[in-house]
C-alpha cells in the first residue's frame, strides 16, 4: 500500500498536474516525500533590520525599514528603469527595478512605511538595491525575526511562479500534512546519547528555523540520522558476505620469510609491513578477503602485492593480478618475474595481444596448476581463462574495471571465492573511501620507501617559458627524459589536438638536436605504443603526450614533466601525472605551466601542489573543492544520492555514525531487538531500489 510519502505533488493545493510535471522535470521532485526532503541550500538571515548608514555593498542580505520618499522612472527602453529613494531616520539608499515596472510602480505609495530585503551593490558612489522584496510594514513582519529558507529552482519554474518562496510555501503545506505521519526513524539509546531533536521537530525545522541554534540541532539529526543508514547499509553488506563467503586459508609463510630474508634487496617500509601484516590476518581468518590497498604512486604496492602472493602460491594456489592497460601488465609482469624467477615459481602474462598459440600454453599451465602468477588485463575474466585453484585476484586501478567484470573474477574459483585485493595509486580521502567502499577493509600505505627524494614542483607562468626550455635542456645534457604533457578535454578535443601540435612543433624548434616522441588519443593503439616503447628505450629524450601517459609508463630515467595549461586539470590528475617522473634515484622536478589569468579555486590546486607530495592531503584539498560528486567512482556507490550530509565537510559527523552504525549490529545485527524497532520498521518501508537507507518513506 503506497504511504503518504508517495503521494504526488500534483494534488498540493496551487499545484496540478502541469506544475506538478514541471517540478518533477526540473528538479525530480515527484512525492510529498521528495519535497518534504528537498532542503533549503542557504538561509536569508530575517531576524535583524539595518540602519540604512551601516549598509554597504560588501553585506549579502540587508532587512531594512523606511519609507519611499521619491518614485522615479529614468531611460527608454531597454535602459528604462524604475528608481525609488529609501530613507529611515540615518539616511537613504536607492532601490532599482528594470523589469515588472508598471506593476511595480502601481504597487508603491509615497509616505507609507515598508519592510525592503534585498541584496546591496556599489553603482558608482552610491549604493542600491536592485530587484529587491518589498512589503508594507506591519506589527507581524516588524516583530517577526526568522529565518528565510532558500531553495534551489530554475528559470522555467521562476516563469511559472515557482521560485524560492513558491516552493517554501509548498513545503509548509506538506509539512503541515505530514506531522502525524512522521515516524521516529532511531531508537531512544541513540537519540539520548547523541543528544538528537526527534524526527518531526528536525524536518520542521530544517526548512522553517526560528533561530541558528534550533536549525543546527535540525542539520546535525538530520546529517547524522543520514550517514548513519548508509553505513548501516554498507556495514550489514559486509556482515551478510563475511557470514555468507567462506575463504581459503592461508596460513603458510615460509615462502614469504625465506623470500623477504634472501631475496628481497631492500627494506620495507613500517606502513608496507603493516599492511601485509592486514591482509596476512584476512587471508588465514577462513573468511574471503576484500580489501582496498590504497598506496600512493612509488610506495611500494607491487611489492606488498607480490609478497600476498607468495602467501598463496606456497599454499599450492595460484594468484592472478589485473591491470587496465596492456602497458601497466606488462609492467607489473615485468617486476613481478624478476622476483618468481629467483623463486622458481611459473608466471605468465595474458593480454588482448597475446597469440593464439601463447594463449594454449597459457591455458594448459593454469588447468595443471604449473603456472601460479597470471598477470593481464581484461583478458583474465574471458570465461575460456580457467584456473587450477585461484587463491587472490588482484586488481589494479580498480576506477577502471566495471562492477560486472569484477564479479566475472569472483567465479573463476567454483569450490571457493578467491580473496579480492583491490589497488589503487589514487589516494582517496578516509572519508569517502569508507562511503564507497565501505563493506571493504581499507589499507593505506602512507609513507613512501627511503631514499626517494620528493618531487620538487615549481609554477612558471608562460613569460618564463625560455628559462623552462634552459632547465630541459640542462635535464638532458645529464642524461634524463622529460615529458611534456597538454590537457585533452573532449569537448574541445580538436583545439586541444591543435595545441599540442603546436607545443610539439615548438619544442622541435627549441630542441633540433635531440629526438622527440608524440603520443594522444587519437593515434592506433600500435602506433602509441610504438612511441611509448622508443621512449622506454631512451631513443628519444623528449614525451609530448596527452595525459594517456596518466596511468602506465614506468622510466625510471625521466626526471622532468612538463605540465602545460596545469589550471586546466583537476588535482587528482595533476598528482597522477606528476608521479610519473622520480621513479628513478636522481632528483625529479614537475613544472606547472600557466597563463597570468586564474580562477581561485586553479590558485588553490596549483599552491597545493607545489606545498605537498602527499597523495592523501592532496586527495582531501581536492574533495573540498569538488565534492564527492566529482571524484572517481562515486556514480557506483549512491553517494550522490545524499540529501543533506556532505563528505567534504561533515567527516566527524560520519565518523560519529559509522562507529554508532558498527556498535549496534555488533549488539545486534539482525536488528530484531525491541529497542532497534524503528530503525527495522524504517528499512523495511524503503523500496528494494533504494540506495540511500536515510530517505524517508
Amino acid at each position: 500500500m503506497p504511504s503518504f510519502f508517495d503521494t504526488s505533488i500534483e494534488f498540493l493545493k496551487g499545484v496540478g498536474p502541469q506544475k506538478a510535471a514541471l517540478i518533477g522535470k526540473e528538479l525530480a521532485l515527484f512525492t510529498y516525500g521528495d519535497l518534504i526532503q528537498h532542503y533549503p541550500f542557504r538561509y536569508e538571515d530575517r531576524t535583524k533590520f539595518q540602519k540604512i548608514s551601516e549598509v554597504h555593498a560588501d553585506m549579502p542580505f540587508v532587512q531594512m525599514k523606511g519609507r519611499i520618499t521619491k518614485l522615479d522612472t529614468i531611460g527608454e527602453l531597454r535602459k528604462k528603469r524604475l528608481v525609488a529613494r529609501f530613507s529611515d531616520d540615518t539616511g537613504e539608499i536607492e532601490l532599482v527595478w528594470f523589469k515588472g515596472i508598471p506593476w511595480i510602480s502601481k504597487k508603491l505609495r509615497l509616505g507609507v512605511d515598508y519592510v525592503v530585503f534585498g541584496k546591496p551593490a556599489a553603482f558608482g558612489r552610491k549604493i542600491n538595491v536592485a530587484h529587491p522584496e518589498i512589503e508594507v510594514l506591519t506589527t507581524q513582519n516588524e516583530k517577526a525575526a526568522f529565518l528565510q529558507p532558500v531553495y534551489h529552482t530554475s528559470e522555467k519554474m521562476k516563469a511559472k511562479f515557482l521560485d524560492s518562496k513558491a516552493m517554501s510555501k509548498l513545503v509548509r503545506q506538506v509539512m503541515v500534512l505530514a506531522e502525524r505521519h512522521i515516524q521516529e526513524t532511531l531508537p531512544e539509546k541513540l537519540t539520548t546519547q547523541f543528544g538528537l531533536i526527534e524526527k518531526h521537530f528536525a524536518l520542521w525545522h530544517i526548512h522553517f528555523p526560528s533561530n541558528n541554534e534550533l536549525l543546527q540541532k535540525a542539520q546535525f539529526r538530520l546529517k547524522f540520522e543520514e550517514l548513519f543508514f548508509i553505513q548501516l547499509k554498507l556495514l550489514k553488506l559486509k556482515i551478510t558476505r563475511i557470514d555468507k563467503f567462506k575463504g581459503q586459508v592461508f596460513r603458510d609463510s615460509s615462502l614469504l620469510t625465506s623470500f623477504y630474508n634472501e631475496h628481497l634487496p631492500f627494506d620495507l617500509t613500517n606502513a608496507q609491513k603493516r599492511v601485509i601484516k592486514e591482509i596476512y590476518q584476512d587471508m588465514k581468518s577462513g573468511r574471503q578477503m576484500n580489501r582496498l590497498l590504497q598506496g600512493d604512486v612509488g610506495s611500494g604496492k607491487t611489492i606488498v602485492a607480490f609478497i600476498c602472493m607468495l602467501l598463496v602460491v606456497n599454499s599450492g594456489s595460484q594468484a592472478s593480478m589485473m591491470a587496465p592497460t596492456e602497458i601497466l601488465a606488462d609492467q607489473h609482469y615485468q617486476g613481478l618475474k624478476e622476483y618468481a624467477d629467483k623463486l622458481n615459481i611459473g608466471i605468465a602474462k595474458l593480454t588482448g595481444s597475446s597469440k593464439t598459440k601463447e594463449r594454449r600454453v597459457i591455458h594448459e599451465g593454469l588447468l595443471s596448476g604449473e603456472i601460479k602468477i597470471l598477470v593481464g588485463t581484461h583478458a583474465l575474466i574471458e570465461d575460456t581463462v580457467q584456473f587450477n585453484n585461484l587463491g587472490l585476484a588482484i586488481i589494479d586501478e580498480q576506477h577502471r574495471f566495471g562492477v560486472a567484470q569484477r564479479a566475472k573474477l569472483w567465479k573463476k574459483n567454483v569450490s571457493v571465492f578467491p580473496h579480492i585485493l583491490v589497488m589503487t595509486a589514487t589516494p582517496i580521502p578516509r572519508t569517502l573511501a569508507m562511503t564507497l567502499y565501505g563493506d571493504l577493509d581499507v589499507s593505506q600505505i602512507d609513507e613512501m620507501p627511503a631514499g626517494r627524494k620528493p618531487i620538487k614542483t615549481l609554477h612558471q607562468y608562460d613569460s618564463k617559458r625560455l628559462e623552462v626550455f634552459g632547465f630541459m635542456k640542462k635535464e638532458i645534457e645529464k642524461g634524463r627524459q622529460i615529458y611534456v604533457v597538454y590537457p585533452l578535454i573532449e569537448e574541445s578535443s580538436k583545439l586541444d589536438l591543435k595545441d599540442l601540435m603546436d607545443g610539439y612543433e615548438s619544442i622541435s624548434r627549441a630542441f633540433p638536436e635531440n629526438h622527440i616522441s608524440i603520443v594522444h588519443g587519437k593515434m592506433k593503439p600500435q602506433d602509441k605504443d610504438f612511441e611509448m616503447q622508443r621512449f622506454i628505450k631512451h631513443e628519444t629524450q623528449i614525451m609530448v603526450a596527452t595525459t594517456v601517459i596518466e596511468v602506465g609508463v614506468n622510466v625510471p630515467n625521466a626526471s622532468v614533466m612538463v605540465i602545460e595549461n596545469a589550471e586546466r586539470f583537476g588535482l587528482a590528475q595533476l598528482h597522477q601525472l606528476r608521479g610519473r617522473v622520480g621513479r628513478g634515484a636522481d632528483q625529479s622536478y614537475c613544472v606547472l605551466m600557466t597563463d597570468y589569468k586564474l580562477s581561485k579555486e586553479a590558485r588553490t590546486r596549483l599552491e597545493t601542489m607545489v606545498r605537498t607530495n602527499n597523495g592523501f592531503e592532496i586527495a582531501d584539498v581536492d574533495l573540498k573543492l569538488r565534492g564527492p560528486g566529482d571524484i572517481t567512482g562515486t556514480q557506483q556507490s549512491g553517494v550522490l544520492d545524499m540529501l543533506i550530509a556532505d563528505i567534504a565537510k561533515d567527516s566527524k559527523i560520519l565518523q560519529i555514525a559509522r562507529n554508532a552504525a558498527s556498535d549496534l549490529l555488533d549488539e545486534d545485527h539482525e536488528l530484531s531487538s525491541p529497542e532497534n524497532y524503528n530503525i527495522l520498521r524504517h528499512i523495511q518501508s524503503l523500496k528494494k531500489t533504494t540506495v540511500n537507507w536515510g530517505r524517508i518513506s
